[in-house]
């Protein structure tokens, strides 16, 4: 798109953000994109309502979800609420006719990812899921390899996403780590764009006496096949939350014929890259990943680098998120300028939600074939 056409204000979005302390992040990108208009915040805590508002200058501010949702002067809301909120706020808003940007997951039931795809096609309204780890700066990179045939035939692929929750608010406690697999469920099926169609899962070890009693789950580490649908390939992703000693890991691995691409053991570290047919010591290579900010309009490309609120959990362990969060913006921005579906839509995103989903009814059943339900299985957006 040429950068003409990012100064055309004619027809801003108007947002409201709901869930402002990680949701807080995505402010100021809101303010500096051409084609859109921070409308309103919402927050239930009102002290710190009001000191996010006065600190980027908002005066529309609601307590109540309900408010938002009655505004007309809002278009979209993009959900940054605590996880057992996002499905019923989603389900909400689009039956008040906005759109929907939720962050991760889509919901804790398959029931209620079909309500959302159900909403969407009957509605008309658009539903984006805000994964990060598709809008990172080495997803991009990784994807743009692929798609210009520089890792050959995709063989297999792998993703880890390891974290140690003590510390973070008291409702993580009762979550079940294959509920919250997003971040390694949308690299190994976003790279070729294709869908989820069964799972088998096996847990491993087990968490502390409280946090099994609250979470219902009994596992330490949830370990999980993923068969992608239309492809020979299988994927390997696993996920703990509690009593595993780590280092917070949001990986993923791709291997290919000609190339493949193995996430940094350690943060901070470079990643390493395999090329085929060298002398063994030179298969291996450490790489620099670029950043893709000239993909956005010029206002927020320095938002890849430059993170509001360094102090927040999310962002020390999550790294930045890898620069992500303008491009999810201007992804969504996009879609409805557009008037098209955004990537992942809906389907998608009930797809690599219930991945999680189907994974942990797999593991509690020995590792039982587990399909995805039928609803996901059809009517996923192009790139």
């Amino acid at each position: 798109m040429a950068a003409a056409s990012y100064q055309d204000n004619a027809s801003r979005m108007r947002v409201a953000i709901v869930g402002l302390g990680f949701g807080a992040e995505f402010i100021p990108i809101y303010q500096a994109h051409p084609w859109a208009e921070m409308a309103a915040i919402c927050q239930r805590n009102s002290d710190h309502l009001n000191a996010i508002g006065d600190r980027f200058g908002i005066p529309r501010r609601m307590t109540r979800y309900e408010d938002v949702l009655a505004d007309p002067h809002v278009d979209f809301v993009h959900i940054n609420s605590p996880i057992a909120d996002h499905a019923w706020m989603s389900i909400e808003a689009l039956k008040a006719g906005k759109h929907v940007m939720c962050t991760v997951p889509m919901a804790t039931t398959i029931a209620d990812c079909e309500k959302i795809c159900d909403l969407v096609a009957t509605t008309g309204k658009k539903y984006m899921m805000a994964e990060t780890v598709v809008y990172s700066r080495e997803f991009l990179y990784l994807r743009e390899l692929y798609q210009r045939g520089e890792l050959g035939k995709i063989q297999h692929l792998a993703a880890s996403h390891p974290q140690d929750m003590d510390g973070w608010p008291e409702y993580w406690e009762r979550m079940i780590p294959m509920h919250y697999a997003t971040h390694v469920v949308s690299p190994v099926l976003g790279i070729m764009n294709q869908l989820a169609e069964y799972v088998s899962c096996f847990g491993s070890g087990t968490v502390r006496e409280d946090i099994a009693q609250k979470s219902g789950n009994r596992f330490a580490v949830q370990s999980c096949h993923v068969k992608i649908m239309d492809s020979d390939i299988t994927a390997h992703i696993w996920r703990c939350l509690y009593d595993v000693a780590r280092q917070y890991r949001e990986s993923f691995d791709v291997y290919g014929t000609k190339q493949s691409f193995e996430w940094t053991l350690v943060e901070g570290e470079p990643h390493v890259m395999h090329t085929a047919k060298q002398p063994e010591p030179e298969i291996p290579r450490k790489v620099s990943v670029p950043d893709f900010a000239h993909l956005l309009p010029e206002p927020i490309r320095k938002f890849t680098q430059s993170i509001q609120d360094a102090d927040h959990l999310s962002f020390i362990q999550g790294g930045g998120h890898g620069g992500s969060h303008p491009h999810l913006v201007h992804a969504f921005l996009s879609a409805l300028r557009g008037d098209r579906d955004p990537w992942p839509n809906a389907v998608q995103s009930a797809n690599w939600t219930c991945v999680g989903l189907c994974a942990h009814e797999s593991a509690i059943n020995g590792g039982a074939i587990v399909p995805l339900p039928a609803f996901t299985l059809c009517g996923k957006a192009p790139t």
